[in-house]
């Protein structure tokens, strides 16, 4: 054998056995990231831990050394004073029997000294002490019988006042200047409209009005003008000059001058501010002649209506449910209002047919000259809608007054349908239950 595998035989006999490595297992791969993550675990909560707890000690270092720079003051304690401590207190009341109680706040020196308060307070009262403390009683006494007040009633008389307030308020109108001049040898007669001061307001919104003054002369009622718009305001200078011509002087005499102030509204009817009347019986005619300037009180125009009442209206109604048709039948009016000074109007009917509060057709018959009377005798028919019947209609009856110049002024108002109750929803019903008939009756005109 050779040296050399003679040598390397020996050393293996003689060292160390050395072995392979066995492959590592999965179950042990397992257990050592598990105690690897708690370990991390652990070494980052104690590190939190320390952090917080070294964050918390320098948080109250600080605030105790602020506390220690400020020093506390304490505040010295006061006295409380009583009511009856001088004149920086409250005063007593007197008491109702006029004697005088003893102080408490303030205890005696000695016993000597109470004794003689409690003595000179026990004293008897002299005749003049004695009858004001009678009085003082009586007054009390009577005071406390005397029965207060009742809210509620303080609460109605304060209504009424205001009420009384507003109504004094409205009913102060303003007042018309003119001016009027009368030339015999061309038979002319000259109106000067000047000025319209302390109208009320009509636009509650904004406080102010849109007035214009209309004229006629009456009785003939031919000779109609008016004066322009102002807007906003209740002060409105016009100074406007009408001259009409062909008045003798004979005929002046029965003239009455009749103003009628309004307010223009652009979307629905003006608003009637009032009225003045002027009649010429009574005027000097030599210092019409040379020019006279008058002021009047404007007197409020509803109270023509509420003095004569609104009047009745007679209609007719037949329905005809096989053709979807309502008839109406206007045939008088009685007891219509004087609308002007001279006792007559020129009334006329406007209906309009209401589907679910809406009004969706409209009609109206002629005008009837100078009479509060009127027979009318015009029949109107009207389409019903399909699958309605009577139930989601109704008629809407408007008698006006008729005027050339302006807006005619509304002298009262009917509705009949199904749910408007009174008579008016008697009649409808009436109507409804009887088709193919027609019934007439009166109704009476409301605002």
């Amino acid at each position: 054998m050779p040296p050399q595998a003679a040598g390397i035989n020996s050393m293996s006999e003689d060292g160390p056995e050395i072995k392979a490595i066995k492959e590592v297992t999965t179950p042990t791969l397992v257990g050592i990231c598990i105690g690897s993550a708690v370990f991390v675990f652990t070494l980052a909560a104690v590190t939190c831990f320390c952090y917080r707890r070294k964050a918390a000690q320098k948080l109250s270092s600080v605030f105790k050394k602020n506390v220690q720079e400020q020093p506390v003051v304490l505040r010295k304690p006061t006295a409380l004073k009583t009511p009856s401590s001088g004149p920086g207190g409250f005063k007593k009341s007197p008491s109702p029997t006029g004697q005088k109680s003893i102080s408490s706040h303030k205890s005696p020196s000695n016993s000597q000294d109470l004794d003689r308060r409690t003595t000179d307070t026990l004293k008897p009262q002299s005749a003049g002490n004695l009858e004001c403390q009678q009085l003082v009683t009586k007054c009390h006494t009577e005071n406390e019988n005397v029965n207060p007040p009742s809210p509620v009633k303080e609460e109605k008389e304060g209504k009424d006042r205001e009420k009384e307030d507003i109504k004094e308020k409205n009913s102060k109108l303003g007042e018309l200047h003119f001016r009027l001049k009368y030339t015999p040898e061309k038979h002319s007669l000259l109106v000067t409209i000047v000025r319209c001061t302390d109208l009320p307001p009509k636009d509650l919104n904004r406080g102010t009005s849109d007035p214009y003054v209309k004229l006629l002369l009456l009785p003939d009622k031919q000779h109609k003008v008016k004066t322009r718009v102002l807007r906003k305001t209740l002060n409105p200078n016009y100074d406007e000059e009408f001259t009409f011509y062909g008045i003798n002087p004979n005929q002046l005499q029965a003239t009455t001058l009749h103003f009628v102030v309004l307010s223009f509204d652009r979307y629905s009817r003006d608003d009637i501010i009032g009225e003045v009347v002027y009649p010429f019986n009574d005027t000097d005619f030599e210092e019409l002649e040379k020019q006279i300037s008058l002021t009047k009180e404007i007197s409020p125009r509803a109270l023509k209506i509420r003095s004569q009442g609104r009047g009745e209206l007679l209609v007719s109604l037949c329905y005809q449910p096989a053709a979807n048709r309502l008839t109406a039948v206007v045939l008088k009016a009685r007891n219509l209002p004087k609308m002007d000074v001279t006792g007559i109007s020129d009334p006329y009917v406007k209906l309009y047919l209401l589907y679910k509060n809406q009004r969706v057709a409209k009609k109206k018959t002629h005008v009837k000259k100078r009479t509060v009377n009127p027979v009318f005798n015009e029949s109107f028919v009207f389409d019903v809608p399909n699958d309605e019947g009577m139930e989601s209609i109704g008629l809407e009856f408007l008698v006006l007054d008729w005027d050339r110049v302006t807006k005619n002024e509304v002298i009262g108002r009917l509705v009949l349908g199904p749910r408007v109750g009174g008579a008016a929803e008697q009649h409808w019903q009436e109507v409804r239950n009887s088709p193919r008939r027609q019934i007439a009756e009166w109704h009476r005109l409301r605002e």
